[in-house]
């Protein structure tokens, strides 16, 4: 499905923040990428979706090159791989109503609404949803109006950027398990970057570690986690709190 290989960014200044990344992701794969703040991980998702220009190396989508590419001629990419932001709020107009938020992929066409009332109920949002706006929903449930339109055009790939760290923690598990149940059902592909290793074992098979540029690590979810290789891996894991543990105190202490 995707296809990349020695891939560098630098920016002005001599800024490296990749330094010949390559991995490949399989269709149906759930793959995850992971590394702390500066390790490269959101100039790569700006790669894979087409939103900046490597300085060197190749991207590809289904056999195609992306990397060089104009924007007028990535329209099979739009079509085909859409991203779920980091913080709902800000990735959400708070001018149009949820049902038009939805149906923004879409295009102007009209008749869209038997697509919002699937998508909102695949998403766990009551059906009258589409009339309210942004700012009437919880921290969650905007998240919710974010992977309904995500979905709206179908795409194949589906990147989560960080989708749930701006969430209380006790709502994460809850957008981890919905987004695990969405990309079964719709047999999606699923790039999902986090900065936290146990979040990434939640959702996904596959894992690479970034630290400053490189992948350092890849391999199997529960193989990197229970026997890393790197030691900056090691280093992550002693750090993540464990999803279920965090829940489980908050529940004691409720």
């Amino acid at each position: 499905m995707i296809e990349v290989r020695d891939l560098r960014r630098t920016y002005r200044g001599g800024v490296e923040a990749l330094r010949g990344v390559s991995f490949d992701v399989r269709a149906g794969q759930r793959f995850g990428i992971v590394g702390e703040s500066g390790s490269g991980k959101s100039t790569l998702v700006r790669l894979l979706a087409g939103l900046d220009q490597p300085s060197a190396g190749s991207i590809s989508f289904r056999g195609k090159r992306i990397d060089g590419v104009p924007e007028r001629r990535l329209g099979f990419l739009r079509e085909e791989l859409q991203i779920v932001f980091q913080d709902p709020m800000g990735s959400l107009d708070p001018r149009m109503r949820v049902r038009d938020i939805i149906c923004e992929p879409l295009g102007r066409a009209a008749g869209h609404a038997d697509r919002v009332r699937e998508l909102l109920h695949a998403v766990g949002l009551p059906a009258d949803s589409g009339e309210r706006y942004p700012h009437q929903f919880s921290g969650g449930q905007r998240q919710r109006i974010s992977i309904a339109r995500a979905l709206a055009p179908a795409p194949s790939v589906l990147v989560a950027d960080e989708p749930v760290s701006a969430l209380d923690v006790s709502v994460r598990k809850q957008i981890l398990d919905l987004l695990a149940e969405l990309v079964e059902r719709f047999e999606l592909t699923m790039v999902f970057v986090s900065h936290d290793l146990a979040v990434v074992r939640h959702v996904c098979d596959t894992v690479g570690v970034m630290r400053r540029g490189e992948l350092v690590e890849l391999g199997d979810v529960e193989q990197v986690y229970q026997r890393p290789d790197h030691p900056y891996t090691r280093e992550l894991i002693a750090a993540a709190p464990k999803l279920r543990a965090v829940l489980a105190r908050r529940k004691g202490a409720s």
